[in-house]
């Protein structure tokens, strides 16, 4: 309690002495504050929305198209392209131990979807119930994907991407409506919920139809598939599989597993780490600024320190003469800066989660993709423990290098010090 009140006069005196220059300086520290906070959160929102639009097409997914050899094999030429059959994908399933999930995709681009006097041209999918599961296509509160009985009997029902269904019924209910593909009545079983998505390979979500593999298949006539898309049991996994796949559809097609030009495969498990390094690279950038803004503040606060312990040099040449030890002198100077510092950074982080707190609110009310995309800034427990460490470093810092020069004056020329 000693200490606490000898701190807390030291502090009041400096404030008299040095009035204007500590006003100064703690709005340094809280413009700085502000700064840091601003740039921390919205490197986080940024972080957070470039993960979750990386997973936006799916997580930890692999997909893999069929290639052409560049090697001779077992007494097959090179340049031979390779074509993928549905039960290459029941063969996959039965010997890859490492694989999780799988489905078919069958794509079919530029067809007439009608409703009423509306005709729109889409792309068609034909896929497996696992499909919505491993695309991240997540239905509408009222609505389902396609399951296992759509499939086994050839049902004619559609799922929607979102913007699909808003150019074909606005705003009104699409789930158990009709829709007319190529002039075949399909019923509308699920639309998809709105999601970011910073990846794709056939166009995005939101604008596609989705139809069982079986009906598909029935109504085009198509014996190949145009892609496969699966998924590792762990994402450690997923290096394992890929070799896999190479050995089994190598011994299905007679090629060579070192051939990489036979399949064609996007690792998003790969392309997501990659994502994640860049935006973690991204809010340690934002954050080095911030950092150099606050340290502005951290140099004026050690400016008044250095005035402080020459205003109050043959006080402490007594104090050493006395016999006081290091810290008594050492403690009170090193806290009082701590002190403004906390000051400072008190009110910079106050006006810092207002602000991100009302910048968040404000893109929730606004329908701007760039806006989306950036993502909402976020005041995470990580931001919080980084501005509170900075504010103390710098803070003990500004009062520890001053205090150091003081209890290094001699006594006797502290005494005489004028």
């Amino acid at each position: 309690m000693l200490r606490l009140g000898l701190v807390s006069h030291l502090f009041r005196r400096t404030a008299r002495t040095q009035g204007k220059r500590m006003a100064m300086t703690v709005a340094a520290i809280a413009w700085g504050t502000l700064a840091i906070v601003l740039l921390l959160s919205f490197g986080e929102g940024l972080k957070r929305n470039f993960s979750r639009g990386s997973r936006g097409m799916g997580e930890g997914i692999v997909v893999v198209w069929p290639g052409s050899t560049s090697k001779s094999f077992a007494g097959f030429p090179q340049g031979r392209s390779l074509r993928f059959r549905p039960e290459d994908l029941d063969l996959v399933r039965a010997s890859v131990a490492e694989l999780e999930s799988a489905s078919a995709e069958m794509i079919r681009w530029g067809n007439n979807v009608s409703r009423g006097r509306r005709t729109l041209s889409k792309t068609i999918k034909g896929v497996e119930p696992t499909y919505g599961d491993l695309r991240n296509q997540i239905p509408q509160a009222g609505g389902r994907f396609l399951n296992e009985i759509d499939e086994r009997e050839k049902r004619r029902v559609a799922f929607l991407g979102n913007r699909t269904k808003d150019e074909l019924f606005g705003s009104a209910d699409a789930v158990g409506e009709t829709v007319l593909v190529n002039q075949v009545p399909f019923t509308v079983i699920g639309v998809m919920t709105r999601k970011i998505q910073m990846g794709n390979y056939s166009g995005m979500d939101q604008d596609h139809v989705l139809i069982p593999l079986s009906t598909f298949r029935t109504l085009y006539g198509r014996r190949y598939v145009s892609d496969l898309v699966v998924r590792a049991r762990t994402p450690e996994l997923t290096p394992v599989l890929k070799w896999r796949l190479y050995e089994v559809l190598g011994a299905r097609y007679r090629f060579d597993p070192e051939d990489r030009r036979t399949l064609q495969i996007w690792d998003t498990v790969e392309t997501q780490r990659v994502t994640r390094n860049m935006a973690l690279g991204i809010e340690i950038f934002l954050g080095l600024i911030g950092a150099l803004t606050l340290l502005i503040g951290g140099i004026g606060v050690a400016n008044i320190m250095y005035a402080v312990v020459r205003h109050r040099t043959r006080e402490i040449g007594v104090q050493m003469a006395l016999g006081a030890r290091r810290s008594y002198v050492l403690g009170p100077l090193v806290v009082e800066s701590l002190a403004i510092t906390a000051l400072g950074g008190a009110i910079g982080i106050g006006a810092g989660v207002a602000l991100v707190s009302a910048l968040a609110w404000a893109q929730t009310q606004t329908s701007s993709e760039a806006l989306e995309l950036l993502g909402a800034p976020t005041f995470s427990f990580g931001v919080a423990v980084t501005v509170v460490v900075l504010l103390g470093a710098i803070g003990f810092l500004a009062g520890y290098f001053p205090s150091r020069r003081a209890v290094a004056i001699q006594p006797a020329a502290a005494l005489r010090y004028e």
